[in-house]
């Protein structure tokens, strides 16, 4: 699954990287955490344009406001009615630069960091819906995930979709149905990341800072059985 990321990259790199606006209206996030409002990018009038969604994915027929699924199967969401309308009319890009898995040790579970290895930001692929509320509509997404490369999966059994620069147009064209799109969720290369433990401050979402990017320890092996 993916439970918390990263987005400390500033704003003039995001613009430019993703092809958007943010009018400097960024603020570097170390532990993204459900429920709290995310970055995205989505398509409008075949123009790309920024959104701030909550991130917990609320379907449209649903009578509860809390928060849904933070993350959704690659592989079977266009399939399951929970995820079907916004997986074929409602993709999105959300960017980050890094994202936690928890390693266990013993009855402990330590936070691990993942990165590509030059610290570029990337596109996690997501879906999103609106949900209209007494309030107002709300805009909830959500992060799909697949299989792990064998870096992750010295950690976890599934990873967030990382895209792959080629494809983010295509996950942003409404008119490309799910189907045509396997090759994009397929593992992100475990050559191109680099990952280690980080402080268990991560697990509260409290702590938003530095710190939890910090190495509190030497880096996982790579694939190829060498630490970086």
């Amino acid at each position: 699954m993916c439970g918390r990321f990263t987005l400390t990259t500033p704003a003039v790199e995001l613009e430019r990287r993703f092809l958007v606006d943010l009018q400097g209206r960024h603020v570097p996030r170390y532990n993204v955490a459900p429920g709290q409002e995310v970055l995205a990018v989505v398509a409008a009038g075949g123009a790309r344009r920024p959104a701030r969604l909550r991130w917990g994915l609320i379907p449209p027929w649903s009578d509860d406001p809390r928060p849904g699924p933070i993350n959704a199967r690659a592989e079977t969401a266009a399939r399951r009615p929970m995820f079907r309308q916004a997986m074929r009319r409602r993709r999105c890009l959300i960017p980050a630069d890094g994202f936690y898995e928890w390693m266990r040790r013993g009855k402990a579970r330590l936070p691990v960091l993942f990165r590509l290895r030059d610290g570029s930001p990337f596109a996690l692929a997501g879906i999103y819906e609106r949900w209209e509320g007494s309030d107002g509509p709300v805009w909830t997404c959500c992060v799909l995930t697949t299989r792990p490369n064998p870096l992750v999966g010295q950690v976890h059994d599934r990873m967030p979709v990382i895209l792959r620069p080629e494809w983010e147009a295509a996950w942003l064209d409404a008119d490309i149905p799910p189907e045509e799109l396997a090759a994009a969720w397929e593992p992100y290369p475990a050559s191109a990341m680099v990952a280690y433990p980080v402080s268990p401050r991560v697990n509260s979402p409290r702590h938003d800072d530095p710190g939890c990017v910090m190495p509190v320890g030497p880096p996982l092996p790579s694939p190829g059985g060498e630490a970086d």
